[in-house]
């Protein structure tokens, strides 16, 4: 997995220690165990926990690694689909809207 610096090129001079966080351990340690828990279930987890907290700010980066770590656009539109009856229909469509973005090519 390559290294994650996004936490000190966003946030570093601001927030150098939630970067290091970040980027270390949110990244660097957890993102990296792939023999408890592949890449591909880890983005199906963090894609649907940033719809369901309505956190979309974030969504476009995660479904971009998870398009890099094999969900396919069929299988993001079934998530987004069974979330919108348990978070609700307007976080769905704001969540379509993002990922026909993603996956449009």
């Amino acid at each position: 997995m390559a290294k994650v610096t996004a936490g000190r090129d966003a946030l570093g001079d601001f927030a150098p220690k939630f970067a290091e966080l970040n980027d270390d351990v949110l990244f660097g340690e957890v993102w990296s165990r792939e023999k408890e828990f592949s890449p591909r279930d880890r983005s199906i987890v963090t894609v649907t926990a940033l719809i369901t907290g309505g956190n979309f700010e974030q969504l476009p980066f995660h479904l971009n690694k998870a398009k890099e770590n094999g969900v396919t656009k069929e299988e993001v539109a079934e998530i987004i689909t069974q979330l919108a009856f348990y978070v609700g229909w307007p976080k769905a469509w704001s969540a379509f809207n993002i990922a026909k973005e993603i996956y449009k090519d």
